[in-house]
């Protein structure tokens, strides 16, 4: 999958949280909110980011994530990590 933009990365974090959060499916989605405030607990966290992994297609540490504050932060992330893959 040939995911380049932070635009397509949001699209993907987007969808993993209302595929793990169903309840999420009407509201909308701030970049600049976090999964904690979106109502995630620690293990649908964990499960958002290894969906978007492996949508696309990169691979890390989930240790790596520590300073990660928030959706945009996630986004940023990912994107540097396909960018050096």
């Amino acid at each position: 999958m040939a995911i380049r933009t932070k635009s397509e990365i949001f699209e993907v974090i987007k969808k993993s949280l209302r595929d793990i959060l169903p309840e999420l499916e009407s509201v909308k989605i701030d970049p600049r909110q976090s999964m904690k405030e979106l109502g995630a607990n620690s293990i649908d966290r964990a499960d958002v980011v290894l969906q978007s992994m492996e949508t696309l297609e990169v691979s890390f540490p989930l240790n790596e994530l520590a300073g990660v504050e928030n959706i945009q932060g996630l986004v940023d992330f990912l994107h540097d990590r396909i960018h050096v893959s």
